[in-house]
């Protein structure tokens, strides 16, 4: 499979994400075992403290952790997901890479970095997927 069809495949997969479209989560990059997706903070990002609420950033590494699990082309469920939150967002666009981990042909373990404009750590997040790995026909 070529990188293009690859792409193709992550974009049919993300414009099923509804809810990562209604909080404006846009898909950059896909690769196998990695993704990358960012947001540009709007009002509707934050809290009333004024700083990106932590919904928002867990909805942001959540989707990149999803497009990144389901890259191998094996339909990938989360089992476990935590986020630490570094310091505070308020305005510029949020960037988050997930990358593989660890894995094996039925779980895989995957750590999201969310970043702002000047590439300060915002958020770290580490999430596990079961794989739904196809049956095998017993002879």
């Amino acid at each position: 499979m070529t990188s293009s069809d690859d792409l193709e495949k992550a974009k049919e997969f993300f414009a099923a994400d509804s809810f990562a479209r209604e909080n404006r989560v846009e898909l950059v990059a896909v690769s196998s075992g990695r993704a990358t997706v960012s947001m540009k903070i709007s009002d509707r990002h934050r809290n009333s403290h004024g700083t990106v609420h932590g919904g928002a950033l867990f909805t942001l590494a959540n989707t990149a952790f999803a497009l990144a699990s389901n890259s191998h082309g094996i339909p990938a469920a989360a089992i476990n997901a935590h986020i630490s939150y570094l310091t505070a967002a308020r305005e510029g666009t949020l960037t988050a890479e997930a990358e593989e981990f660890a894995g094996n042909p039925k779980l895989a373990s995957y750590t999201v970095v969310i970043t702002d404009d000047e590439e300060r750590k915002i958020a770290i997040f580490q999430g596990m997927v079961f794989r739904k790995t196809p049956k095998r026909e017993i002879l």
